[in-house]
């Protein structure tokens, strides 16, 4: 196999990884650097977009990122006008949005249970 081939290999195991696609604007900037702060977090500029990438679960904290805005207040709406894309299991909450890795580490947060039914 070339290393061209090796390169788009189907591999089906967990990334263990979760992100988001943001818009490359201004409140979007400030979110980046917000979340660059946070460890197991990666931050890409792109010209159109920025993407945050993290290991197992990322949590945008609303009060952190309107600190950092200078804004009385930053909610999921906010959040969610700058987000295009998305992957991994997200949790909207009040004051944060969570996203997972694997969907059973969100199991507590979308009211299901891990164990096995008869």
């Amino acid at each position: 196999m070339s290393a061209a081939e090796d390169r788009f290999k189907s591999d089906p195991t967990s990334s263990n990884r979760a992100g988001v696609t943001l818009m490359n604007n201004q409140v979007g900037a400030v979110v980046a650097q917000v979340m660059a702060e946070n460890h197991g977090v990666r931050v890409t500029e792109l010209p159109s977009m920025i993407r945050v990438d993290g290991d197992e679960k990322i949590d945008f904290d609303f009060e952190e990122i309107a600190e950092a805005l200078g804004w009385p207040d930053f909610g999921g709406d906010d959040f969610e006008e700058i987000m295009s894309t998305h992957y991994g299991r997200m949790v909207i909450l009040d004051d944060r949005v969570l996203l997972f890795a694997n969907p059973e580490d969100a199991a507590e947060y979308l009211g299901f249970d891990l164990q096995p039914v008869d």
